[in-house]
């Protein structure tokens, strides 16, 4: 009797082309009012070993979380301040930077940003934690 090791889940159908049909931004779940996302491809559950493709806006709040993943953002309208560990980078519409997997990312709009972010592989399934919201 032969035993086979699961396989990881996969963003990828294997096929020509992907496609996911576009759906609404809305808002986190509990309350944070003024952030709101969609995920593209998928959401961050689990195990993954390909990309997540999501769209964030924030209005005047701010975003923090530790993630086992890449996160990097690129912005399409507006201001993005990101920190981590002592480092900050202000980003405007076409700059994008990436919080390294294993740190904690804070995320802020003094007035609107509206970013698409790319999570990197998460092969090993750890959860992103540490979440906390605040208005500015």
């Amino acid at each position: 009797m032969s035993t086979t090791t699961p396989q990881l889940p996969t963003l990828t159908s294997r096929e020509a082309i992907d496609f996911w049909q576009a759906k609404p931004m809305t808002a986190m779940e509990g309350e944070w009012g003024r952030l709101r996302c969609r995920f593209i491809n998928s959401h961050p559950n689990g195990k993954w070993d390909d990309f997540i493709l999501s769209e964030w806006e924030l209005k005047a709040c701010a975003w923090e979380d530790f993630h086992p993943h890449s996160e990097t953002a690129f912005v399409l309208e507006g201001e993005l301040h990101i920190e981590s560990e002592g480092k900050t980078v202000i980003l405007k519409p076409g700059d994008s930077a990436r919080v390294n997997p294993g740190r904690l990312g804070r995320y802020w709009a003094p007035v609107y940003a509206r970013m698409v972010t790319i999570y990197g592989p998460n092969p090993e399934g750890l959860e992103s934690h540490s979440f906390r919201y605040s208005e500015i």
